[in-house]
This record gives C-alpha cells, structure tokens and sequence, in this order.
C-alpha cells in the first residue's frame, strides 16, 4: 500500500499543487512556513477525514477562498484507490471513495493505516487525559470497527445521561428509572471498552518498551500504563455511589471518559523528570509502536508521517531511527525538515528510493 500522488486545492497555504510520490522516501524540504507539514496533514486528512493539526475544519481553507480538495491517489492490495476529501464553507465535510461519498466518517477509518510524529505530539505528555484516551481509542479503532462504534454510543449515552442531570437541577426532580436505563448502557458499553483497551495495552507495552530501548540505546527505562476506574470497580456500582456528587455537578463524574495513560522514566512522571530529548523519545517510540501494532493487525505497512524529525533528537537517536528504515520495518516514509542537505545524507543511508521536494 502506498500514496502515487496527491493534489492540494486551496489547502492552507496551497492555491494549486500537484506532487507524484516514490513508493518508499519522500522527503518536504524548505524553511519554516512554506507548507511542509501541510503536506503531511493533507496525507493525514485523507486517511482519517480530518486534520491532525487544526480541529477547525473550516480554517483549513486557504485565506480568501471559499473551499478546499485534497485528492489522494493510492494503491491498495494492488488496486488503484482513490480518496476525496473536500470542504466548502457553510456546508459538511464531504469524503469520498472512488467517486462515493461516505455516510459515516467512520467507516473509511482502517482504509488507509497511518502513523503521524509530529512535535504537536507533546500534547500527549503536557495536556490532560483527554488527549492521551483519543490516542489510545484512535490505535484500537484503526484494526477494530466494532470498537469504534462501542465509543460513539457510549459517547451517545454519556451525553444524555448528562443532559437527564441537568434536567434534574433545573427542574428540582429525579427520575431514578429513566437514570438506571442510561446506567445500563454506560455499564454495559463501558466494561466491554475496557476490556479492549486492556487487551490492547497488554499487546501494546512490550512493544513500546523495545523500541524505546532501540531509540535510547538502553540508556534509561520507562513505563506505560493504563489507569481506570474500572480496574478495581463495577462502572454500576461507581454510578450509584457517585449520584450525588453527580447531580450536583450536573454531568457524569466516573466511567471510562475518565481513562489515561501513565507516562513515566525511572518510575516517575515523564513530564516533570524527563529530558526534551528522554519526552521526545517516548513519543516516537509511543508512536512506533502504534505503526507495529496496525502493521500486526492490518497486515500491511502503514504510511508513516515524520514532521520534523530532527527535532530535539540528537544524532545517535536519528540514526537508530534510520537504521529502523534501513532494515525495511517501514513502508511508504514521509519526512519534513528544514535543511535539504541533512536530510539528504540521512535519507542516502538508508540505500532506499526516495524524492526530495524543495518547497
């Protein structure tokens, strides 16, 4: 599976751009602001039907246009695919497959397995849990349709239930019978969730750990864990206990929305104790091990995105990430950076095809 080719419509920075990929290498060179990692959100936007970087679909639309096309030609199981993304303002995001528009994003996810590292990825370790559940769900849902629609109903149920306990406190009533249906649902759509992300974790850690100690040289050691409510509890019998604190805050305080992952280096948390370069090394490890963990589930190769490899990396962690390359783990690479000649001679090491565009 690889990308042939690309074409940007009134995309961010871009009024009209055409670029024909290598099947391997593909390298966006340029100083900052010319659009390299637009380039890589346009990849992203096609796989996922949304920008990793910008959550404001409209704001993807270059300044004083009224729309924007992406258009992504792609080889899958040796068939030509080809996916459509596009926005006009004041209307829904349209994403289309060989000329059909989907109905539901969600069944285009898997389609297209990507992995982005990006330095936006810091957000994984600096914001809150919010940030690092979206990544866990956004791995599992890449293999597992069924999962992902688990999500948007539990997400369906937690909103009502929300919307039931500010019903309450406006109108000075409670309904314990119409409370315990949506307790059912969360109950029921929340353990199996859990269940899956602790399957998923159980698969995931040991894989994270190997490539950190790749990416480190064996230097330090770092943990992964996941923490729930549902660990130690019944998501029932938490419900119950919490009601009051619930209705007095008028929203839904435990359950699986509640999750997070725990980064740590010598068993103390990442972001406090750890170095840039320590923080920038879980990540891409974190984010390694999503690629091999799509590649074991899919069985193909994902499309890996690199924004700004060199970035707080210091030469012997970028060579063993090449040296990764070199022994061809990787499929379709794309790669950004702002000096051609470094990049070139990282690239060159790699004995594999690639492009460079000076943009």
């Amino acid at each position: 599976m690889y990308l042939k080719s690309v074409s940007l419509i009134h995309y961010k920075n871009f009024s009209d751009a055409v670029l024909e990929f290598d099947p391997k290498i593909n390298c966006m060179v340029g100083r900052n602001g010319v659009g390299k990692t637009n380039v890589l959100d346009a990849i992203y936007h096609l796989a996922y039907g949304k920008s990793y970087f910008n959550p404001m679909a409209v704001q993807n639309i270059k300044h004083g246009e009224e729309f924007f096309v992406i258009d992504g030609q792609f080889e899958i199981d040796n068939r030509p695919e080809q996916i459509v993304c596009s926005l006009k303002k004041n209307q829904k995001k349209i994403l289309k497959r060989n000329g059909r528009i989907y109905e539901k994003f969600s069944d285009h996810i898997g389609l297209i397995p990507l992995v982005i590292i990006s330095p936006s990825d810091r957000d994984l370790i600096v914001e809150g849990s919010e940030i690092r559940r979206s990544f866990l769900d956004s791995v599992i849902s890449q293999s597992d349709q069924g999962y992902l629609q688990q999500l948007i109903q539990y997400q369906k149920a937690l909103q009502q239930r929300n919307a039931l306990l500010k019903y309450f406190a406006l109108n000075q009533v409670f309904e314990t019978d119409t409370l315990d249906i949506y307790n059912e649902q969360l109950n029921h759509l929340g353990h199996q969730i859990h269940h899956k992300r602790q399957n998923f974790m159980n698969d995931f850690t040991p894989i994270f750990n190997e490539y950190y100690q790749i990416i480190s040289g064996d230097s330090e050691r770092v943990q992964l864990s996941y923490e729930s409510q549902l660990n130690a509890h019944n998501l029932l019998q938490l419900l119950s206990e919490n009601i009051s604190k619930d209705r007095m805050l008028q929203y839904t305080s435990c359950g699986i929305h509640k999750d997070d992952l725990l980064f740590e280096i010598e068993n103390h948390p990442i972001k406090k104790f750890g170095s840039q370069g320590q923080q920038k090394s879980f990540l891409i490890a974190l984010k390694l091990a999503q690629f091999e963990f799509i590649k074991k589930q899919c069985g193909k190769k994902p499309i890996l995105l690199f924004d700004d490899i060199f970035d707080k990396l210091d030469e012997h962690r970028v060579a063993q990430i090449i040296t990764m390359v070199n022994n061809d783990e990787f499929g379709q690479l794309f790669i950004s950076d702002t000096h051609p000649e470094r990049t070139e001679n990282v690239v060159k090491q790699t004995h594999q095809s690639y492009k460079i565009f000076h943009l």
